[in-house]
């Protein structure tokens, strides 16, 4: 077994939340080593933005790759990467790149169950995305890779009007799988969140949002994650612009 999946795996089962930076290249992955993180995931957008590509794997899974590798190269954290859905709708495809990125010495992986079609985001069929990932799963495990999956359910992040329900349904299904993790960006309100934790054992992640609660709280709630998604990519070329305009002045 791989000593730093099994590591990245037990960060997971700490007493405290784990604290999971999203990097996307290498200098913002060394601002979170430098900064004290235990680990660092891809931010798929970002690294897609950073090319001139929209998010919605726009970007070809070789480009994404090379900066995967530059990132592994130069950081020592564990690394998992969000592979959005996999880079193909096909699972004995989506069980290579998985085993591509394990090559590099990536701990984890993040997928998810919606797809962009025609520049807008939809929710998956649960059955159909539960057979696709559960013939990935059952390659990588005739392969004996050990990777961290780590399942992102949309049904918050899309708004939808059963959002709860969905999620909870979605959960029933995905537990029959031999995942590692559950991640729900959106989920920020208290009686949603205990809601989630209570229907799984599986260590629940959630995305930084202004209306997330305090750590406190979500140690409370058995939240096990917290990612910071996209958002300090966003900032970071907010506040680039802004200095660019002081210099111009």
């Amino acid at each position: 077994m791989d000593n730093n999946t099994e590591y990245f795996r037990q960060l997971h089962y700490l007493s405290s939340p784990l604290l999971i930076g999203n990097v996307w290249n290498v200098q913002s992955a060394k601002v979170y080593e430098k900064s004290g993180f235990k680990a660092i995931a891809t931010t798929s957008a970002g690294i897609a933005n950073s090319l001139g590509y929209d998010d919605g794997e726009e970007i070809s899974f070789e480009e994404y790759l090379y900066v995967v590798k530059r990132i592994r190269q130069c950081v020592d954290l564990p690394l998992s990467v969000d592979i959005e859905g996999g880079f193909s709708a096909d699972s004995r495809r989506i069980f290579e790149n998985i085993l591509k990125l394990h090559e590099l010495g990536v701990v984890g992986i993040n997928i998810e169950d919606s797809y962009i079609i025609d520049r807008k985001r939809v929710i998956a069929n649960k059955e159909i995305f539960v057979q696709k990932i559960g013939a990935v799963i059952k390659l990588l495990h005739q392969h004996q890779i050990d990777i961290f999956v780590n399942i992102r359910c949309d049904s918050f992040l899309l708004k939808l009007p059963n959002a709860i329900d969905d999620a909870k349904a979605r959960i029933d299904l995905y537990k029959e799988l031999r995942i590692d993790g559950l991640f729900f960006p959106y989920l920020d309100r208290i009686e949603n969140i205990k809601e989630i934790t209570q229907c799984t054992d599986l260590p629940v992640n959630v995305m930084y949002t202004p209306n997330l609660p305090n750590l406190d709280t979500l140690k409370a709630l058995n939240i096990k994650r917290i990612s910071t998604g996209n958002l300090l990519n966003k900032q970071v070329y907010t506040q680039l612009e802004k200095e660019i305009k002081e210099i111009l002045k």
